[in-house]
C-alpha cells in the first residue's frame, strides 16, 4: 500500500529571529506600503510637502524665542535658531518615524487578520517613508546655513552614518513599541509622552556640553545624541565630530534594533488575534 507524504505545519514558540530573506521576497509589498504611507500623507493636503518644514519650523521659532531669547540658552556661538534648527532636523523624523512605527499594526489589523505577509515590514515602512520629509526639512536647512554662511565642508560625507543611526533607534524601539500596542493600548497613548520626554533629554534645545563631565558617557547611551550632536559638528562646526559619543550611540542601538525585531517576532503570533 502506497504511503502518503504529510506535511505537519506547527507553530513556533519561543524567541526566534526575523527571517529577512523572506523580508527581501516580499520587498514588493514592502515598497506598496512605503508608497502608500507618502501618498496617504499628502493626498487632498493644500500645503502638501509643506507639512514636512512647518512642524521644526514652527519649533525652532518658538525655541528661539523662550530659549533663546528669553532663557539664554547657550548656542556654542552659532545663532540660536539655526542651532536648534539643525537638531530639530534629525529629531522631527525621529520622533515621527517613532511615532508611526508604534502604531502602525493597530492602524494596519485588517491587513493582518485577512492575508499572510513578513509581519515587520508594517513598522519598519513609516521608517522609510518619513525619509522624504526629512530630505525637505534637510534642504532648508542647507538654504538657512548658506543664507548665514555655514558651507557644508568635507565632513559631509560622514553624515549618512548619522542617518543610519537614527533610522536604527527609531525601528528597534519601533518594534517593541508596536508589538507591545497590540495588546495594551495605554502603549499608543504613551507614547507621545515618551517621545516629548526623550526630547528633553536629547540635546534639541541645548548642547550636550551643558551635560557634567562626569555624565557625558552615560548621556551618550541615549543614540540620538550623538545624531544631533554630530548634526551640528558637521554642519555648523560647533565642535569636533563626536566619535565617542557615535560609538557608543551604533552599540545600544544595534542592541535595541536586535532586540526588537526578536521581541516583534516572538509576539506576532498575537496579532492577528488582537489586532
Amino acid at each position: 500500500m502506497h504511503k502518503k507524504n504529510i506535511t505537519i505545519i506547527k507553530p513556533k514558540y519561543g524567541w526566534q529571529a526575523v527571517n529577512w530573506n523572506e523580508l527581501w521576497n516580499y520587498r514588493d509589498l514592502f515598497y506598496f506600503i512605503v508608497y502608500r504611507d507618502i501618498r496617504t500623507r499628502y493626498a487632498q493636503s493644500i500645503l502638501g510637502i509643506g507639512w514636512a518644514v512647518i512642524q521644526p519650523l514652527f519649533s525652532m521659532i518658538v525655541f528661539t524665542i523662550i530659549f533663546g531669547k528669553l532663557a539664554k540658552i547657550n548656542s556654542d556661538g552659532v545663532p540660536y535658531f539655526i542651532f536648534s534648527y539643525t537638531a530639530l532636523v534629525p529629531w522631527t523624523y525621529f520622533s515621527s518615524a517613532l511615532a508611526g512605527s508604534s502604531s502602525s499594526l493597530v492602524g494596519s489589523s485588517n491587513m493582518i487578520k485577512k492575508i499572510y505577509f513578513p509581519r515587520i515590514v508594517i513598522p519598519l515602512a513609516p521608517v522609510i517613508s518619513k525619509l522624504i520629509d526629512f530630505s525637505i526639512a534637510f534642504i532648508l536647512l542647507i538654504a538657512m546655513m548658506i543664507y548665514q554662511g555655514y558651507n557644508p565642508g568635507k565632513n559631509l560625507a560622514f553624515l549618512p552614518i548619522l542617518i543610519l543611526l537614527m533610522m536604527l533607534t527609531s525601528s528597534g524601539i519601533g518594534m517593541i513599541l508596536t508589538a507591545l500596542s497590540v495588546q495594551y493600548r495605554d502603549v499608543n497613548y504613551g507614547t507621545g509622552f515618551l517621545i516629548q520626554l526623550m526630547m528633553y533629554a536629547a540635546p534639541v534645545i541645548y548642547p550636550a556640553s551643558n551635560i557634567p563631565e562626569k555624565f557625558t558617557f552615560l548621556y551618550g547611551f541615549f543614540p540620538m545624541v550623538a545624531v544631533i550632536e554630530g548634526f551640528r559638528a558637521i554642519l555648523l562646526e560647533t565642535r569636533a565630530i563626536p566619535w565617542d559619543f557615535i560609538f557608543t550611540g551604533y552599540i545600544v542601538a544595534i542592541i535595541i534594533f536586535i532586540y526588537g525585531s526578536y521581541y516583534f517576532k516572538k509576539m506576532e503570533k498575537y496579532f492577528s488575534d488582537v489586532a
